[in-house]
């Protein structure tokens, strides 16, 4: 977070990074183990020595691999597009002097555009916290409440944190901005 009087600029990057290029890898190896099985089962031969496919019959558990091989060989490398774009990482600009809020994103590889938006200052009304901690979806987001009841997200954690962290994160972005905070 760089700041002064007058200006604040928030990183967005993601901070699960290594393990989610761990997964999208390990996922990759997998499915290329699942197609490799598949085609061995339809070839009758072992294609690498160590993945043993000749008791697999190629229809129906040979064909369901090489399905299940070519559908997360295709996630994955999705995955890890995503992840060497950097989509979703940029940051949030805060600047009184213009009196301006860009949220600014970087795009998919096949876009046109990144994602660049701008805001009056004068139009924020509130910083807005929710927290969502079930077992499948822990993330934290911060929101800024415009004028017409209008709520943009402008930070996102995925990771569980403290919540003296989050207070923190949502203070700090409310007094520089000199407005409330809901929702904590």
């Amino acid at each position: 977070m760089k700041n002064s009087d007058k200006f604040l600029i928030e990183e967005i990057k993601n901070n699960e990074k290594i393990s989610d290029i761990v997964i999208s890898t390990t996922m990759f190896l997998g499915s290329l183990g699942f197609l490799i099985v598949g085609i061995s089962s339809y070839l009758q031969i072992n294609v690498l020595s160590f993945l043993n496919a000749k008791e697999i019959i190629f229809f129906p558990q040979g064909l369901t691999m090489c399905f299940y091989g070519i559908t997360g060989l295709i996630i994955s490398t999705y995955q890890i597009i995503i992840l060497n774009s950097k989509v979703g990482e940029g940051y949030n600009e805060f600047d009184k002097s213009k009196g301006t809020i860009t949220i600014y994103r970087n795009k998919y590889p096949w876009q046109q555009e990144s994602v660049r938006i701008t805001y009056p200052i004068d139009d924020i009304e509130a910083i807005k916290v929710e927290r969502n901690n079930t077992i499948l979806d822990a993330k934290q987001t911060i929101f800024i409440c415009l004028k017409g009841k209008k709520e943009v997200p402008i930070i996102q954690i995925r990771r569980p944190i403290n919540i003296n962290e989050l207070e923190k994160k949502a203070s700090d972005l409310a007094s520089f901005l000199q407005i409330p905070i809901k929702g904590i």
